[in-house]
């Protein structure tokens, strides 16, 4: 079953990142981990999904079969949710919504395949969260004014008192922070999970674990990249406001 690839150390199955090699780089000394091969293999799959989708969409017919169905089906259930979210705002925003969820949702997949899931280490989830960070802000400045922005921020009280402006502050900086946390923990406790249940009973882990691989690995997932993608859409959402 699962979570034998590079997850193991010896003949116990271990769930914590492990160096696999390290090299000189302007003399600091950096390691390769799990954690880095795993996330490559993850983007070598989406890239290889990405080259066969952009040759069959090229040769696509008026009728969609086969291969053409599934890449059509993807693209437009993508862009529902980012339309359903967003509104008027999704066209801008549907390419990297829908990258982050192709992206998120197969790192927490990757379970299956025996693979230590990238968004189990914090070092992946923390830039999601910085990049979906940077976006609300850059449309908040983009679309209101600096005075808009003070306002806002000292609200509920007049913005010649501005009280409530550290905690409105810290509330911004909490978002990246809890969007990673919670991707980080969710999919981190099933990795966790997991390896004990394969540590402990080894060889019997033959059939039952299956059940526990359908919640923590699919469902959660696959709730865990619904729940992110969301979030970040609501929050860039609120961000641009009634701005055209």
């Amino acid at each position: 079953m699962g979570y034998g690839i590079l997850m193991s150390a010896g003949d116990e199955v271990d769930f914590m990142i492990k160096g696999l090699f390290k090299y000189s780089f302007f003399g600091h000394e950096v390691w390769i981990t799990t954690s880095h091969v795993c996330t490559l293999i993850v983007i070598l799959l989406i890239l290889a999904f990405a080259i066969a989708a952009n040759i069959t969409m090229r040769r696509a017919s008026e009728v969609p079969t086969g291969f053409q169905n599934v890449v059509e089906l993807i693209v437009e259930k993508l862009d529902g949710m980012a339309e359903g979210t967003m509104g008027k705002h999704a066209a801008k925003f549907r390419n990297y919504i829908g990258t982050i969820f192709i992206f998120i949702l197969i790192s927490n997949l990757s379970g299956l395949l025996g693979l230590r899931p990238p968004t189990a280490d914090y070092g992946v989830t923390l830039p999601l969260g910085l990049m979906t960070f940077t976006l609300i802000h850059f449309n908040t400045f983009k679309h209101h004014s600096i005075k808009e922005v003070w306002v806002d921020k000292c609200s509920p009280l007049p913005p010649w008192l501005p009280i409530w402006l550290p905690i409105n502050l810290i509330g911004d900086i909490a978002v990246p922070i809890s969007l990673s946390l919670r991707l980080f923990a969710n999919i981190l406790s099933g990795v966790v999970m997991m390896a004990l249940v394969y540590g402990l009973i080894g060889q019997l882990a033959l059939i039952w674990p299956a059940a526990l691989h359908v919640y923590l690995d699919i469902f959660s997932g696959a709730i865990q990249t619904y729940v992110f993608c969301m979030l970040t859409m609501t929050y860039i959402t609120n961000a641009i406001g009634d701005a055209e």
